[in-house]
C-alpha cells in the first residue's frame, strides 16, 4: 500500500510518500521530496515518476523476499515465480539451474500463468549463452518457444514482449528485437529491462553510443533488476566497441565486483586491457576468464554468436590477443 501527504509552505511544497506491506505493515521504502510551486504541473509529473520509479524496485524485492519464507511445497504459481527471480539474481550457474526449477515449478503449478514463461525463457537463454551448460542453438529455440508462449497468453504484458525482444536479438533480428522493445515501452514506458534489452540490441546493432543511453536509463529506473549482471556486462561491452577501453575496463571491474561469478566481464576486462596497453594485467584479467567458465569461453573465441556482428567479434579477438590470449 502507498501511503503519501502534502504539506505548503509559501512557495515550497513537501510531498512524503512510504511504502507499506499490507499484510504485516512494515515499512519497505519511503522518501521525501521539496519542490518549489513554480509550475505545479511539472513538479506533479516529476514526483510522480520519482515516486513510480523508486517504488518498483522496492515492491519486487519484498515480493522475492517474502516468497523466500515460504517453503517449496508451499508455492503457488507466483511465489515459485518470485523464488526463481531471486536465483537468476545470483547471477551464477547453481542460481540459473535453481532458478529454471521455479520457473517450471510456476507452470506446472498453473499452465495459463504468464510469469512461469517470461522466467523459463530467461532462464533458458541464460544456460545456453551465458553459462553454455545447455546447447546453444536448442537453448535460444527453447527461449524463444517459452517466450512467445508468455506473449500468446498475455499481449498486453509489456516483460514478455521483452523477453522475446531478447530471443530476437539473439539470432541477430535486430529490428524485430527493437519492435519488440518498442511495444513493450509503449505498454510500460518505465519498465527497466525493456529500456536494457533495447540498449543491448542498438549495442550488438552497432549503435553502442545510442545503445549505452538506455542501459544507462535500465540501471537507473531498477537498481536491483535480477539481470543486472548482464546489463553491467553490456555496458562494459558497448564501451569497449566504442573503443572507449579505459571507460570498459572500469565498467567490466565493476560488473566483476558486484557478480563475480559472472563470467563474462572478465573477457571483456582482457580485451580492454589489451587494447590500452596494460599487459600484464590483460594477461591475469585473461587468466581468470579461462578459468572460471573454460567451455563458454572456448566456444565465444571459436565460434562467433549469431548475436555479434563479424567486425565486433574480430575486434573483441584482437584484444584478446594484445592480452595473450593464442588462438
Amino acid at each position: 500500500m502507498l501511503e503519501g501527504s502534502l504539506r505548503k509552505s509559501g512557495n515550497r511544497i513537501r510531498v512524503t510518500a512510504q511504502l507499506v506491506e499490507a499484510d504485516t505493515g512494515k515499512h519497505v521504502w519511503a522518501d521525501r521530496y521539496d519542490r518549489d510551486l513554480a509550475d505545479i504541473f511539472a513538479v506533479q509529473d516529476e514526483i510522480t515518476e520519482a515516486v513510480t520509479i523508486a517504488i518498483a524496485p522496492a515492491v519486487a524485492d519484498a515480493e522475492q523476499q517474502r516468497a523466500m519464507r515460504k517453503p517449496p511445497e508451499n508455492l503457488d504459481a507466483w511465489a515459485a515465480y518470485q523464488q526463481g527471480l531471486w536465483h537468476i539474481g545470483r547471477a551464477s550457474v547453481e542460481g540459473n539451474t535453481a532458478a529454471e526449477q521455479f520457473f517450471q515449478q510456476a507452470i506446472d503449478l498453473d499452465p495459463n500463468f504468464v510469469g512461469g514463461y517470461k522466467g523459463l525463457s530467461l532462464a533458458q537463454t541464460t544456460a545456453a549463452a551465458v553459462y553454455s551448460v545447455r546447447n546453444l542453438r536448442e537453448g535460444l529455440a527453447s527461449a524463444e518457444t517459452s517466450a512467445r508462449r508468455a506473449v500468446a497468453l498475455d499481449g498486453t504484458d509489456a516483460e514478455a514482449r521483452t523477453r522475446l525482444a531478447v530471443t530476437l536479438y539473439l539470432r541477430a533480428d535486430y529490428a524485430g528485437a527493437l519492435a519488440e522493445t518498442g511495444r513493450a515501452l509503449a505498454i510500460s514506458p518505465n519498465l527497466a529491462h525493456a529500456h536494457g534489452v533495447r540498449g543491448t540490441t542498438l549495442v550488438f546493432s552497432g549503435q553502442p553510443k545510442e545503445g549505452l543511453a538506455s542501459l544507462a536509463t535500465c540501471i537507473r529506473l531498477d537498481p536491483r533488476d535480477p539481470n543486472l549482471a548482464t546489463r553491467l556486462n553490456h555496458v562494459a561491452l558497448a564501451f569497449y566497441l566504442s573503443c572507449d577501453y579505459e571507460a570498459a575496463i572500469e565498467a567490466a571491474k565493476r560488473a566483476i565486483r558486484s557478480y563475480p561469478e559472472h563470467p563474462l566481464a572478465y573477457r571483456w576486462l582482457a580485451a580492454a586491457l589489451g587494447q590500452a596497453g596494460r599487459i600484464e594485467e590483460a594477461s591475469e584479467a585473461l587468466g581468470q576468464a579461462i578459468a572460471i567458465a573454460p567451455t563458454s569461453f572456448a566456444m565465444y573465441v571459436h565460434e562467433r554468436m549469431p548475436w555479434m556482428r563479424p567486425e565486433d567479434h574480430d575486434h573483441w579477438l584482437d584484444g584478446m590477443r594484445k592480452a595473450g590470449w593464442k588462438g
